[in-house]
């Protein structure tokens, strides 16, 4: 976790709370993550832990349920400490629709995007992706689409 650091202070990447849902729907049978709202980040504290927290509600008329995402400082006690929400999601056992054109690669019509310098650009922001994070390769454009190859 150490080489995912926004504006001095390490925190969790979102892909591992999308995986954190992804599991937790797994669970209820809803696999397929319809939409993620990350509000605030997971920061990892320097010295203790952090109690993390996955709520998934009721399903709805139509088989969807609601998830969220919470944490607790470690050293707070518990029913004392505040739980701090930082995502909030749908979660559905429908099967996902497939994106047109990706029969193809890179897709048709997409333009490519020069990743050159990408990462320097992000911290010069506050973004700072160690090298255990810097896994973009490629990307392309089509509209309002970004595409990417990204290796772990």
């Amino acid at each position: 976790m150490a080489d995912h650091v926004v504006w001095g202070v390490v925190v969790v990447p979102g892909a591992a709370l999308v995986e954190l849902v992804l599991r937790a729907g797994d669970g209820v049978g809803c696999g397929w993550l319809e939409e993620l709202t990350l509000e605030a980040p997971l920061v990892v504290p320097e010295r203790g832990g952090v109690r993390v927290q996955l709520s998934v509600g009721a399903p709805d008329g139509v088989g969807r349920r609601v998830v969220g995402v919470f944490s607790q400082v470690e050293g707070e006690a518990e029913g004392e400490g505040v739980w701090r929400r930082h995502a909030r999601g749908v979660l559905s056992a429908d099967v996902p629709v497939v994106v047109d054109g990706l029969g193809v690669w890179p897709p048709v019509g997409a333009v490519s995007v020069d990743v050159g310098g990408v990462y320097e650009r992000l911290a010069g922001v506050g973004l700072e992706y160690g090298p255990v994070f810097q896994g973009v390769r490629a990307a392309w454009r089509r509209g309002d689409e970004v595409f990417a190859e990204v290796a772990l």
